[in-house]
C-alpha cells in the first residue's frame, strides 16, 4: 500500500512542475507588461489571468502527454483548495472600521445589485446557469479569488472557470484604465466618493488597487487609493456570505435530496472543508488584528512587524498556489469547449460591469455626503 501511494505521488510530479513554471512565467510577464510595458507602479494584469492563458495555449498546441494529466489535474483540485483556505488570511474585520458605517451599505447594496441583475441577465440570454454564478460573483465580490472559490462548491467545468476568468478580466482592466478619470468627473475629485466608487465597480483587488494608484497619481489625491483599498478589502469579506449561498443556490437546483426523501440540504455541501478553512484564517486574522491594536501585540506575543510579516508571508503563498492552480485549469480547457459557449458570457459580463458601476454611482450619489474619508 505504501508503495503504491509513494508510486503514485510521483506520477504527479512532471504535470505538477509544469503548472509551476507557468505560473512562475505568468507572475514574470505580469510584472513586465502591467509595470514595465504599461507603466504601472503595481500590474494591474493578472498572472492568474495569463496562467490560464499560457496553459490552454500549449494545452491545445501541444497533444497532453497521458503521463502529465495526473501533475495539473492534482494542481486544479487540490492546489487549488489549499490556495482558497490560505485567502482567509487577507480578510480582517478591523478593516471595516476604517471606511466607516455608511460605507457597509453601499457596498452590499452594490454586491447585492450585481449578483441579482448578472444572474437574472444570464437566465435571460440562455446561460448556462454555473458560468451565470461565476461571472456574478467574480463581478460582485472579488474578481478572480470569487471565481476560484466559487467554482468547486457549484461544481463547474474548468471551460466555465476559464471563461468566466476571461470575461471578469478584460472588464476589470478596462475599468482600471478608464474608470480613475470617470470617477473624477462624476464625483468632482471627491477622494472617499472616488475610492468607494472605484473599490465597488472594479473587480479585481490587483485592478482595485491599480485604479487608486492612477487616480492618487493623476490627481494628486492619496486618500483616494486609501478608501478604494478598504472598500475592496470590505467587498472581500462578503464571499463569506455569498459562497454558501450560492452553494445552496446550486444544491436547491440540483434537488439535493436525503434517503428519507425530504428535501434536505447537507450542511457539508454548503460550506466544505475548504470554506472552513478559509473562515478560520480570516477569524484568525482578525483576531491577530484586534489584539494587535489593544495592546500591541498578535495573540498576545506577536510583536506587530512579525505579525505583519507572517500574514504578508501567507498571502504571497495564496496568490502562487492559486496561479499554479490557474495554469493547471488552463492546461484542462480545450478551444473547442469554449467556442460552444459563444459571445453570451461576454455580454452578461459586459451588463453586469455596467451594472455595478450604475449601482455604485447611485448609491454613492445619494448617500456619499454622510462618508468622510
Amino acid at each position: 500500500m505504501i508503495l503504491m501511494q509513494i508510486r503514485d505521488s510521483y506520477r504527479l510530479i512532471p504535470g505538477l512542475l509544469l503548472t509551476v513554471v507557468l505560473a512562475a512565467l505568468s507572475f514574470w510577464l505580469s510584472r513586465i507588461l502591467g509595470e514595465d510595458l504599461l507603466g504601472f507602479a503595481a500590474t494591474p494584469i493578472s498572472a492568474g489571468m495569463l496562467a490560464i492563458l499560457l496553459g490552454m495555449l500549449l494545452g491545445n498546441v501541444v497533444p497532453a502527454a497521458a503521463w502529465l494529466v495526473p501533475g495539473y489535474g492534482f494542481a486544479v483540485k487540490k492546489v487549488l483548495r489549499l490556495g482558497i483556505i490560505l485567502l482567509g488570511i487577507r480578510l480582517s474585520v478591523t478593516e471595516v472600521l476604517r471606511l466607516g458605517l455608511i460605507g457597509v451599505p453601499i457596498v452590499v447594496g452594490c454586491i447585492a445589485g450585481a449578483l441579482v441583475a448578472t444572474i437574472i441577465l444570464g437566465k435571460w440570454l440562455g446561460l448556462p446557469d454555473r458560468l451565470g454564478i461565476l461571472i456574478a460573483v467574480g463581478t460582485s465580490i472579488c474578481g478572480i479569488s470569487a471565481i476560484v472559490a466559487t467554482g468547486p462548491v457549484i461544481e463547474a467545468e474548468e471551460e466555465e472557470i476559464t471563461y468566466a476568468v476571461a470575461v471578469i478580466t478584460v472588464f476589470g482592466i478596462l475599468a482600471t484604465l478608464i474608470y480613475p478619470y470617470l470617477a473624477h468627473a462624476l464625483f468632482s475629485g471627491n477622494p472617499g466618493k472616488v475610492g468607494l466608487f472605484l473599490g465597488t465597480s472594479i473587480h479585481d483587488t490587483s485592478q482595485v488597487a491599480g485604479a487608486g494608484l492612477v487616480y492618487a497619481q493623476s490627481f494628486s489625491e492619496p486618500a483616494a487609493l486609501d478608501a478604494a483599498t478598504v472598500t475592496k478589502l470590505l467587498r472581500n469579506l462578503f464571499i463569506t456570505v455569498v459562497i454558501p449561498l450560492m452553494a445552496f443556490r446550486h444544491s436547491r437546483n440540483q434537488r439535493g435530496i436525503q434517503d428519507d426523501g425530504s428535501k434536505k440540504i447537507k450542511l457539508v455541501r454548503l460550506l466544505p472543508l475548504f470554506v472552513v478553512g478559509f473562515l478560520l484564517l480570516a477569524a484568525l486574522r482578525s483576531i491577530g488584528d484586534l489584539s494587535l491594536h489593544a495592546n500591541g501585540r498578535a495573540f498576545g506575543f506577536i510583536s506587530e512587524p512579525a505579525w505583519r510579516g507572517l500574514y504578508n508571508s501567507v498571502k504571497s503563498w495564496a496568490s502562487r498556489l492559486l496561479v499554479v492552480a490557474l495554469a493547471g485549469v488552463g492546461l484542462s480547457t480545450r478551444f473547442r469547449s469554449l467556442k460552444g459557449l459563444g459571445i453570451k458570457p461576454f455580454l452578461v459580463g459586459l451588463s453586469a460591469a455596467l451594472s455595478v458601476g450604475i449601482i455604485s454611482f447611485l448609491l454613492i450619489s445619494l448617500f456619499g455626503f454622510l462618508i468622510e474619508i
